[in-house]
């Protein structure tokens, strides 16, 4: 009776993981493993959200740190989970509509505000949603087949380094506005086309590395750039921020040319 007494608190409440302790179940029947990574999940969310907001009322500087923040609690998530061995289903597709807030719609939003809105007719729409389009083909790619992952690279261009790079630009126009007007109309829609393209392609990208002694050791170059564009932020500010993203993507579409080449040679 006991045993199918706990059956049902499963199926009542799906966020308990295969393997969870019955005494603990007992004494928290509303939290499993699974709940602290979510929370950070949520919370991922949450500053997409504010970030959205803050870009309706013209607050883009605020806008782009809460789409940042949104990523550092996007890798917060993932590391609990993993150290905690609380990967479940449900914080899988919580993470994907997290990130569809947070690293879709929040940056398409967010240059349509800047300057796409400036443009003729439904245009400044049309080249936004690009943005929040090529997030939800990458991220529904992910759920179904999990093509595009790996723990040592992505293909395509993973949705937060897309909305970083929005970020960083937006920020950087805000501190050294280089191009306005018509010149940043049209940059936006371009960056928003190419960082679409780029995320739906198949273009192999690295994932970060952790800043371990093996990873040091393994891979010192990749390491010595993550760490020169780390520590170049501060002095740089937001010029450093966007080039280093820059950088990134032009490193995988570089790489992915170079396999290419070599693959027709053969």
């Amino acid at each position: 009776m006991a045993e199918k007494g706990r059956q049902v608190r499963q199926k009542r409440y799906p966020p308990y993981l295969k393997g969870d302790h019955p005494v603990r179940s007992r004494l928290f029947p509303f939290v499993s493993r699974s709940f602290v990574p979510s929370v950070f999940t949520v919370m991922n969310m949450v500053c997409g959200y504010v970030s959205i907001v803050l870009s309706g009322e013209n607050s883009f500087v605020w806008a782009c740190w809460f789409i940042i923040f949104a990523a550092f609690f996007d890798t917060i998530d993932g590391f609990i989970a993993r150290v905690t061995n609380s990967t479940s289903d449900f914080g899988i597709e919580l993470d994907s509509l997290s990130d569809l807030v947070s690293f879709g719609a929040a940056p398409a939003y967010l240059i349509y505000k800047f300057g796409l809105n400036g443009l003729p007719g439904i245009s400044g729409i049309v080249f936004s949603s690009f943005l929040m389009i090529g997030s939800g083909l990458r991220l529904a790619r992910f759920n179904i087949s999990m093509i595009g992952y790996s723990k040592e690279s992505f293909s395509g261009l993973p949705t937060p380094a897309q909305a970083l790079t929005i970020a960083g630009f937006v920020l950087w126009m805000k501190a050294e506005p280089l191009f306005t007007g018509k010149a940043l109309q049209e940059l936006l829609a371009w960056l928003a086309t190419v960082l679409a393209l780029l995320m739906v392609s198949k273009v192999n990208y690295d994932a970060l590395p952790k800043p371990t002694v093996e990873a040091f050791r393994q891979q010192p170059l990749q390491m010595f750039f993550y760490g020169a564009a780390l520590f170049s932020v501060p002095v740089f500010h937001a010029k450093a921020f966007f080039l280093a993203m820059l950088l990134y993507i032009l490193l995988g579409v570089i790489r992915s040319l170079n396999l290419l080449f070599r693959k027709w040679q053969t």
